[in-house]
């Protein structure tokens, strides 16, 4: 299996180098307009390293033995570069989120069928065996499920406010850039969201910074709360219950059960994420 990979200079691009390695994967040519890339010693020494696009896509187009390309860029270009992929005839796996507004999923829909090829989502959580026994036991009715919390603390230095992820129109903001995973599990676990009330939005000079409020589902109301505050002590922790689980550990290996999973044909697909890109949207406006 031959692979190509855009943004491999980004912070969750290593994920992506290891799976494709464990997989058994090639990876031909890598994209990244920042030249930090040496990470490729440590996967693919032998992989060409385009830093310009143009270059990148005449590779990509005369190679008729790409067969993922794997998108690790930021958000605002997922979609743009999910429709590169199935140009070129090749399936694709893209990091969260797909899009940043629900409506762009429709052409991505139609783009897939044209060239029937599949754009697949990387939803790691759903594979996490710790939360597929939680959810085993749910349906079972194994686990009373009485008004459960979500905490996600995840501080950001000063650093944060001048790339990419602080801008509302190219990451998606909070809700999307930090919650459309937590937004997706939740869905998974109990379903479509009903309706969504916020109790608190916080934010500084540049971008939102905290934000808190209730999930209503059809038989659950979930509290949440959110923020990237960097006086805040990290928490991740996920309570149902007398049940707690943190979203600190068992996630080393997710990457490569999702690439597992994609190559056997099991890839989480567009109509996958609409509920949490619907829901985080929804936040954000």
């Amino acid at each position: 299996m031959n692979f190509v990979l855009i943004g491999v200079a980004g912070y969750v691009a290593p994920k992506h180098l290891k799976a494709i390695k464990d997989v058994g994967g090639t990876l031909l040519a890598a994209l990244d307009p920042h030249s930090s890339v040496g990470i490729l010693d440590s996967y693919f020494p032998d992989c060409q390293y385009f830093k310009e696009f143009e270059r990148f896509d005449r590779f990509c187009s005369k190679n008729e033995n790409i067969d993922y390309v794997s998108i690790c860029s930021p958000n605002y270009l997922h979609d743009s570069h999910c429709r590169f992929g199935l140009r070129i005839g090749a399936n694709v796996i893209c990091e969260k989120p797909l899009v940043l507004n629900e409506r762009n999923l429709e052409g991505l829909l139609e783009i897939e069928e044209r060239y029937n090829k599949k754009i697949n989502c990387i939803l790691q959580l759903r594979l996490n065996e710790e939360l597929i026994q939680l959810k085993n036991k749910i349906q079972e009715g194994l686990v009373i499920v009485d008004h459960p919390s979500l905490t996600y603390y995840t501080p950001r230095g000063d650093w944060y406010k001048y790339t990419w992820k602080s801008n509302l129109e190219k990451s998606g903001g909070l809700t999307t850039n930090i919650g459309v995973h937590l937004f997706d599990m939740l869905q998974w676990l109990f379903g479509p969201y009903k309706e969504v009330e916020t109790s608190r939005r916080r934010s500084n000079s540049i971008t939102l910074e905290e934000i808190s409020g209730t999930i209503y589902f059809k038989e659950v109301s979930v509290d949440f709360v959110l923020s990237i505050d960097k006086n805040h002590k990290p928490t991740r922790l996920l309570k149902i219950d007398s049940y707690e689980w943190s979203f600190s550990t068992g996630f080393n290996d997710l990457h490569t059960k999702s690439y597992e999973e994609i190559i056997k044909g099991n890839g989480f697909g567009i109509e996958d994420v609409r509920p949490s890109i619907k829901l985080s949207e929804r936040l954000r406006n």
